[in-house]
Parts: C-alpha cells; structure tokens; sequence
C-alpha cells in the first residue's frame, strides 16, 4: 500500500461556519451555477474546474482516466470556507487540481447520501477520525483510495499542505495506478460488508431501562451533558431520559435531562437577544459556542424543552421552548411557508461578531442604568468573557441578580423584558450573518413536528399556523415532475429526489400536525409516505430502512442510518411513524415492518444507548404500546377544549391522539375515532390501551389523575 497516510497524517475536521472571503477567477464551465445549493453557488466562483456529483464528471474521469477529487462540505462550516479561501481560490493550487483530477463539489446537505458513504471511508482510513471539509480522492468508478478533512495551504506541523498532497497523489496515480485501484477495492468491499445491518436481536423492557446506567458513566455532573467539550446537545437523548422517567419514575433520568436542559438554557449556546440555539458549546460550561445556528437543532430542542415543560411546569423550560420557536418564525421562515435551513456564525468576517457584546454598547443602547441592570443579569462585563467581548448568558437566578441589586424581582423582570426587545432591535442594525436559503425537507419535517408540538402544548395559534403552512409548501412546492418528493427548494427552484429521512421526517410531523390540530388530511398524507417508504426503501432481507429508495443513483455502498447524528436516525424515525399510524389505522402490517425496521440493531441499542436514542424511542412505543386518546367533541367549544389542555399538558410519552367531530363524522373515519361518541352533548375523551378502553371521561380533573397514574 503506498504510504499516503504517513506522508498526510490524521487529520480532524472541524465544525463551524461560512466565511465569505474574496473571489478568484471564475472557471470557463462554472458548471456549479444552475445547482440550487447556495453552497455550490458561492464555489461556482473558484478557478477550480468543479463538477457537480453526476454522469458528466463520472464520464469525464473516466475516458481520461484521471482520479475524481471529492471535496464535500456545507454553508454552516467555518472550516470549508477556510479551505476554500486558502486554496480553492488560490489560481495555482487550483491549476493544480485542474491538471491531475477531475474535481467534484457536494453539498451534504442536498446529498446525505453521498456525504454518509464517504464519510464511512474516511473514518476508516483515519481511526474513526472524520468531518468536514471531507476530501476524498477516488477512482473513476468512484471507489476511495485517500481521504481526509482539512488540509492547510503549506506543509505545516508535519501534515503536508494540500499542493504537497495534490503532487504526491497525482504522482502515486501515474506510477503506481494498479496498487492505488487494488486498495480502493478492498476499502468498498470493506464498506459493503459494514453497511449491511447486523444480525436482529430483540430488546427486553428491563434491557430498555437498564440503559440509564450508560447514560450515567457519561454523565457531566457539573455541567451537565455527556463526555467532555465541546459538547453538542443531543435532544433525542435527553426525550429518552425523559421517557424512561416517565416509565420506571427513577429521578437520576429526571436530574440528567434537567441539569443539562438548564445549563444549556443559562449558557452561551442559548441565544438570550434573539431566542433559538447555536450548534454546539466549545467548552464543558455551554457558555462560548459555535455560532451557526442550524434549523435542525432549534427543532428537535424546542420540542425536547416542550417536553421538559410537561414533566415539571417550571416556566424557564416553557421560555425557552417559546423563545426558540419565535426566533424560527421570526428570522428562518421564508414567505413562502417553508423553513430556511441555516444562518452563518460569521459576519464581516468575524466569528460571533453579529452576537457578542461590551458593556459600554448596552449602556450607549439602554442608558446607563438599565444597561447596568442588563448587563448584572446577563453578565455583560468591561473585561469580557470571550476574546474581550461578553457572550450574554444568565449564570445567576433572576431573584439573585435582583437582590445584589436591591431591585424587586418583578420589576427587574419587567425592565429585562423590555430591554431585551431594544437590544435585539439594535442588533438587527449589524451586519447579519449569511443565511442558507435552501428549503430541506427533511429539516422541515422536524420544524412542523416542534411547531406543531408548540400549539399543543402551549396553546399559541401561531405555531399550528406556521406549521400548517410549512406542509403545505412541502406538499405542493417540493414535488418533482411526476409528484415525486424531493429534497430541496431555493430560490422557486426543487432539486433531488427525496430521500428516506424526507419521507420518514415529514410523515412523522404531519402525523404531529394532526394529533395537534384534528385536520385529517395531515393523518392522510402521512399514511401515503409511509406506504412509500415500505415500498421504496425497506430491505426485504433486513426489514432495515435504505437511507435511498431504489429509484435512487446507485452508489458503491447503499446505507441504513441507525445512529443518530445531528438529526436522528431516518430509520428509527421510519419505524416510529409506522408504528405511530399502525395505532390509527389498526394496521398490523405497519406495526410488524416498524419493529423488523429496529430489529437489526436491537443490542447494539442497548449498548450504545447515547448513539440509539431515537431507536429506544421508538422500540419503547412497540414494548409498551400506544396510550390511545380520542377527543370527540365539537371544536371551540369549552368542554372540549378544556379536556384537550389537560391532555396537551401531560407528558404521555407513547400518546396517540385521535379527533372526532360528531356533527362531522364524515370527516373522520379512521379506525381509531370510529364508534367513539360524545356522552349526554358532552365532550368525551375515550382512552385506551392494550385493546382495552376505560369508560368515557368527561371531567378534566379525571384525566389528569387517570393520565398521571398510568406509567
């Protein structure tokens, strides 16, 4: 094997955010222009002759027999900016690669599929070691021989700089071809082997809550969060601490999710101006992070804080979920309904410049005394404490600050709040961070599973709205020529055939939008994408969920997603909607392919549970079964409405939620709602489980206390 490793080293990636930096001369094909991907738009401009993923740049390699350059990234990623200011902007690295590789540029964001078998490669080839920029070099047939992540422009601290790299296997390329294809082989073989999914093994309802203990051994007991910096959040794994106190009511679970949910509320990863979450803490105190801010994220912990809010009530967890849900009405929904993807840490080229503060800007905006007030409770100081500047966070209780102060609490709450909206108005006078406009499917999938969360839980019409109109554009606008979903829109423009997490996101969140608003049309969408994925994506061997139908691009390796990332797993979340609608269809078929969906990963749940949570989630609904609730009722009316907002504010993790209008039954015929009446006019909440129903409820204070009492 030729000594590429050696020679480049290991390299790490790292997470961060766009930078736009000057420009370089514009290639003759600009062949990146007409993709609709502000990613690759911003690389159109690169001297490098790029590709986009595709038959062209496969061919081209191909007939000329030179090795493909693959260079994949995304617009939140402060390092490919990096890497594309250094280098692909330099007129003689780029001549350089022009001259000994057919270059290619993905977005992963619009290719998960690509970025998760290259990915695969190229922590294989670096001791689990992997991120983004993510470059991989590949034969014509697009199998990998190298692969790493950031390289500088010169050789430095022994790791050689990208031309040295670019010569070198540009070199190996000519003089030792057979050895190089050879090598890729055996790696795709190995990718192969790895990517089918292991052998079914079944979880026991002890094993499920015996995954608290791995929880524990990782568990940050000052700060909160699991393992050490820099931390990310990971929502789903806090939901299934949540659950698994709901079911065995042990309070360790509780006092994990609640430590790690408040410090990551008082920290500096929270965005105490404008509401909503940055990516992730650099360090173990949440308080200095990574300022892009990802739709995804926001998504999945609002809801994860909605959660929080039933268990305890306390009003920080219902803030936050609302703070959260605002700022992506406010600033990531476009006119058209849908919900932009991302916005940049970096603005006039500084990281978190848009975002930090002195303590003589808050005073010049609030005067001096209520800028001293501010400053006290979101420890805005002369020295700063981040690079000179103060990232806001809230390391003391409000009724602290209030007593150092010698201010009544309730008005030192009252004097924030409306300090709070000045500062946020003076911040929208700075140069913003760049947006990535892109509509994603999936990601908006899981921001109508949270809006729609919002509106049941806390009651606010303008969530049921937002997310209302976010399906609709998905529904009409994201369709592709033969009413197929794809994947992204921009800029009026649809691109790429959806993909597993797609269909399994936003069925999951039109199941959500039906439970929480009682439109069945929701319900009805969410059955057809359901049925697509049985049809499309299910393994026949496995009973695992492809992460690429098999109308997709074949690629060298087709991969089930089991773990959760960033987002969770499409393949748990696959099995939890078909288990969900098995509940409101009477469907045994769904049931069964949900659990054969889980299945090939069952111990290794257990095991793993932090890299599982979504799949414990979901096999904890098959174990346990669905807790189903039938409002019927006349819409409005108080009786109704009162047994809704004592269902919506108890935490029932394996609810499923079923509406009837009885002077509608035409709307409504789903097996779940059939049969269920009102008793004497009055609204009726029909509850069920294991095949078994209880007798109507018509009084709000019994469904609190037969809810509460059901583990």
């Amino acid at each position: 094997m030729p000594d590429i490793n050696r020679e480049s080293g290991t390299d790490t990636g790292t997470d961060g955010h766009l930078d736009h930096g000057k420009v370089g001369k514009t290639p003759p094909a600009n062949r990146l222009i007409h993709e609709t991907s502000p990613y690759l738009l911003q690389h159109a401009r690169n001297p490098v002759d790029w590709y986009p993923w595709g038959d062209e740049a496969l061919r081209r390699a191909k007939e000329e027999a030179k090795p493909i350059l693959l260079s994949i990234g995304y617009s939140a990623c402060h390092w490919c900016h990096v890497m594309e200011r250094e280098s692909f902007e330099d007129e003689a690295t780029a001549a350089l690669m022009n001259q000994h590789f057919v270059n290619v540029k993905v977005d992963r964001e619009v290719r998960p599929d690509l970025d998760a078998v290259y990915m695969a490669a190229t922590q294989t080839m670096n001791r689990g070691q992997g991120g983004w920029p993510m470059t991989v070099f590949l034969t014509p047939e697009g199998e990998p021989f190298f692969a790493g992540t950031y390289f500088p422009p010169e050789d430095r601290y022994g790791q050689p700089g990208f031309p040295t790299l670019l010569r070198s296997i540009g070199r190996l390329w000519e003089e030792d071809r057979e050895q190089l294809v050879e090598q890729a082989g055996r790696l795709t073989e190995h990718l192969r082997k790895t990517a089918v999914p292991p052998t079914a093994g079944t979880i026991t309802r002890e094993e499920l809550a015996g995954t608290l203990s791995h929880f524990s051994d990782r568990f940050d007991l000052l700060h909160g969060g699991f393992g050490p910096a820099p931390k990310f959040p990971q929502p789903e794994g806090l939901s299934f601490l949540l659950r698994l106190y709901h079911r065995t009511g042990d309070a360790e679970a509780l006092r994990m999710a609640e430590r790690t949910l408040e410090a990551m509320a008082h920290g500096g990863i929270y965005d105490h101006i404008g509401g909503g979450f940055f990516r992730y803490s650099t360090d173990a105190r949440w308080l200095v992070p990574h300022f892009e801010k990802m739709l995804y994220d926001n998504a999945q912990l609002a809801r994860v804080y909605l959660e929080a809010h039933q268990v305890t009530g306390k009003e920080l967890y219902r803030k936050v979920a609302s703070e959260t849900l605002d700022y992506l009405l406010a600033e990531m929904t476009s006119p058209e309904g849908g919900l932009y993807s991302a916005t940049d840490a970096d603005s006039e080229g500084v990281e978190g410049k848009y975002f930090v503060w002195t303590s003589s800007e808050m005073e010049a905006i609030l005067g001096k005394d209520t800028g001293r007030l501010f400053c006290a409770y979101f420890d805005i100081t002369r020295e700063g404490n981040w690079e000179g500047f103060s990232i806001p966070n809230t390391p003391l209780l409000l009724e602290e600050v209030a007593l150092t102060l010698q201010v009544p609490e309730v008005e030192l709450a009252e004097e924030l709040a409306v300090a709070r909206k000045k500062v946020y108005e003076a911040r929208l006078e700075r140069v913003a961070p760049g947006l990535d406009d892109k509509v994603l499917t999936g990601w908006n999938g899981l921001a109508i599973m949270a809006l729609a969360e919002g509106y049941r839980v806390l009651g606010d019409v303008r969530y049921l709205e937002a997310a209302s109109r976010a399906a609709d554009f998905l529904l009409t606008r994201m369709r592709g020529s033969k009413g197929e979903l794809m994947r992204v829109w921009c800029k009026d423009q649809v691109s790429q055939l959806g993909f597993l997490e797609d269909h399994a996101y936003l069925a999951q969140g039109l199941t959500d939008l039906y439970e929480a608003g009682g439109e069945v049309r929701w319900l009805e969408e969410a059955r057809r994408l359901a049925d697509i994925v049985l049809e499309r994506f299910q393994d026949p061997d496995s009973g695992a969920f492809y992460s690429t139908s098999n109308q997709h691009e074949r690629l060298i390796v087709r991969e089930v997603e089991g773990t959760d990332g960033a987002t969770p797993s499409a393949n748990s979340v696959a099995a939890s909607v078909l288990a969900r609608l098995s509940y409101h269809y009477d469907d045994k078929r769904l049931r069964k392919a949900a659990g054969e969906g889980l299945a090939p990963f069952g111990k290794r749940m257990v095991a793993m549970p932090l890299g599982f949570a979504s799949g414990l989630t979901a096999m904890d609904l098959l174990l346990e079964g669905g807790v189903e609730l039938t409002l019927v009722g006349s819409p409005g009316r108080p009786d109704l409405e009162a047994l809704r907002e004592r269902v919506n504010g108890l935490h029932i993790p394996n609810r499923i939620v079923g509406r009837r209008d009885p002077e509608r039954p035409e709307v409504d015929q789903t097996p779940m709602v059939q049969g269920k009446e009102t008793v004497d006019g009055k609204a009726a909440l029909h509850l069920c489980k294991d095949r078994t129903c209880q007798a109507p409820i018509t009084d709000p204070d019994e469904v609190t206390k037969v809810l509460e009492g059901m583990r």
